[in-house]
């Protein structure tokens, strides 16, 4: 006789990623391909690194003018990205 599952695959998953030491990893990925896909060539090109610690995303921007500017809007920044991960999973943007 076989056994029902009350899970989709997609919940098991999920599950998994959410006990899993690898997710700030996966998370950090995810991340750094929103970056560049919703900032363009131009700003990818001044952001040198990209890292996530505890829940904090650290970016590295070369560009004086452009790390003020993407200061004053760190909060925008960081719902854009939350929006795009489908879940309020960054709690805080520091630019450097």
């Amino acid at each position: 006789m076989r056994r029902q599952n009350d899970q989709t695959l997609g919940e098991v998953l999920k599950e998994w990623l959410e006990r899993s030491p690898i997710k700030g990893k996966i998370y950090e990925s995810r991340i750094s391909l929103i970056w560049k896909a919703q900032m363009g060539a131009t700003i990818n090109q001044y952001t040198t690194d990209i890292k996530l610690v505890r829940r904090k995303l650290y970016l590295k921007i070369v560009s004086a003018p452009l790390r003020q500017e993407l200061s004053m809007s760190k909060d925008k920044v960081r719902d854009m990205i939350n929006e795009e991960l489908g879940e309020a999973f960054l709690e805080e943007v520091i630019i450097n």
